[in-house]
């Protein structure tokens, strides 16, 4: 390997993923072979490989990026919430058990090292490594069971960028603090700082810039501005609490709600729909916010029965149902597909202790929870009919596949696909339902959406719906979109950061 890097927080949430991003793309860019990593990723967003396995949506990004396919070896642990205080564990892209907090810290998470080791040493046959961390590195309560930040940078022997985000206030402080509290061969590692998400005249920075430097002795690398030219995919559902994911303006004359479960995830399966010029894509959490919407999409949940409970608490159940029932189109993904059921069944715990509840009723079908997941890429012929699908009867989606439910279907609830294919194997079996109007309609294939023909139709349909024109699409290739934005990115890093001294940095020159 010539070259590693590696970038750490003050904290969650300050960038580090997508900076990783722009850094792969650039040394991709540069003629390099790339490989990204994360030993350890908290998130419920996430992703199946080609070979049914299951990996944070990050790290496939950051792959995408680097111009290569993902691996589960660049994510070997992967924590999925299903609580406050518990998650899945995923070993290698396999679902171990559920644990919690203090199982896993306490009992677990050092046994991984094992695993995570083995990856390291597979990534030496790379040139460049891109190493990310996760919160902060001094979180003194757990550092000592650390496995995703200073342990990895010393196992890797990476070089660290401690990265802070300035839009939230109080940077230069949290970049003082977390050198004071690291080791003094842990500082030793950290070669400087990039500031990120800033806003504002740089000059007006620059007297921080200085101090900074003076007081620790490394340099700031950059400054990289806050962007919304462009977008790219976030895996930590505190991106949907900024203001720019509600989208609006006169120019947007669709507007889809997204129900922001409590336990939401694969929220990235929204992207594509957000980043159309006629959409008001939002997030809601009240009734009221359904008011006047086109669409409502109910997303796919970590903890199925717990956010229909949730629905049924906030008022949410009664809005949708009295919605659907006056001609709002609804859709289900995943776990939103099991919500607008009639019921969920949970015998054996799998997912919570409560063994059953009931769903919207929208959909004539029953679901219960087996400890099995099913995680595969597929390839799906329509098969449903209706408003939103008809014109697309017979034709070929590809999405993926993340849950632990068994569907059961009433005469009443007819299939929306037939999957003929699965992690590369030929099978014939139906997926999905949708009701006899073809106004409600669920599936379990995650990236619905990044269809580009079948999403234009679908939001025209609703155009349609409310006597305006159909428009033609501005962007049909989401995939190609991403790559635009990939360069994006990087054009924006290397304008920010001094890339003679990063790259002095990386190959230790």
């Amino acid at each position: 390997m010539e070259g590693k890097i590696m970038l750490q927080g003050t904290s969650s949430n300050v960038g580090k993923s997508v900076l990783a991003a722009g850094l792969c793309r650039i040394f991709y860019q540069d003629g390099y072979s790339v490989f990204p990593f994360k030993s350890q990723n908290m998130a419920l967003n996430s992703y199946v490989t080609k070979d049914g396995r299951e990996m944070g949506r990050a790290q496939v990004v950051q792959a995408e990026a680097a111009g290569i396919d993902p691996d589960v070896r660049m994510n070997p642990v992967l924590l999925k919430p299903t609580g406050n205080s518990s998650s899945q564990v995923v070993l290698m892209g396999k679902p171990l058990r559920n644990m919690d907090a203090r199982e896993y810290h306490q009992e677990y998470n050092t046994k991984a090292l094992g695993v995570i080791e083995e990856c390291l040493d597979y990534m030496e046959q790379y040139q460049v490594a891109v190493i990310e961390g996760a919160g902060s590195p001094v979180e003194v309560n757990l550092k000592d069971r650390d496995i995703v930040n200073m342990k990895i940078a010393k196992m890797a022997k990476a070089p660290v960028l401690l990265v802070a985000d300035i839009d939230r206030g109080g940077a230069l402080a949290s970049v003082v603090g977390t050198l004071e509290l690291l080791d003094v061969d842990e500082r030793d590692l950290v070669k400087g700082f990039i500031i990120n998400k800033f806003r504002g005249d740089i000059k007006l920075l620059q007297p921080a810039l200085d101090f900074l430097e003076q007081r620790t002795g490394k340099p700031v690398l950059g400054v990289v501005p806050y962007f919304t030219e462009f977008k790219i995919p976030e895996e930590d559902s505190v991106a949907l609490e900024r203001p720019e994911n509600e989208t609006g303006g006169s120019e947007k004359q669709i507007r889809i709600v997204v129900i922001q479960l409590p336990r939401i995830s694969n929220f990235t399966d929204f992207d594509s729909l957000e980043a159309e010029p006629d959409v008001a894509l939002s997030y809601v959490i009240e009734p009221h916010q359904l008011n006047n919407s086109d669409l409502i999409i109910i997303p796919g949940s970590k903890n199925t029965i717990e956010d229909a409970l949730f629905l049924e608490r906030s008022g949410l159940s009664d809005k949708i149902i009295s919605m659907a029932n006056q001609g709002t189109p609804i859709i289900g993904i995943c776990g939103g597909f099991q919500i607008l059921g009639r019921q969920l069944l949970d015998p054996l715990g799998t997912e919570t202790s409560i063994a059953q509840t009931k769903g919207l009723g929208l959909l004539d079908m029953v679901t219960t929870f087996e400890p099995d997941k099913v995680t595969n890429q597929a390839e799906a012929q329509v098969m449903g009919r209706g408003p939103f699908l008809e014109s697309f009867h017979g034709q070929r989606f590809f999405g993926y596949e993340i849950h632990m439910g068994r569907t059961k279907l009433g005469s009443d609830a007819q299939p929306v696909f037939n999957i003929i294919r699965r992690s590369g194997q030929s099978v014939n079996e139906w997926d999905g339902a949708i009701n006899k109007d073809g106004t409600v309609l669920g599936t379990y294939l995650h990236g619905l959406f990044d269809n580009d023909l079948w999403r234009r139709y679908l939001i025209n349909r609703l155009r349609l719906k409310k006597g305006l024109a159909p428009v033609e699409a501005a962007e049909t290739d989401t995939l190609a979109k991403r790559q635009k934005d990939y360069n994006k990115l990087a054009d924006v890093l290397r304008n920010s950061l001094n890339m003679d001294l990063l790259r002095s940095i990386v190959f230790d020159r």
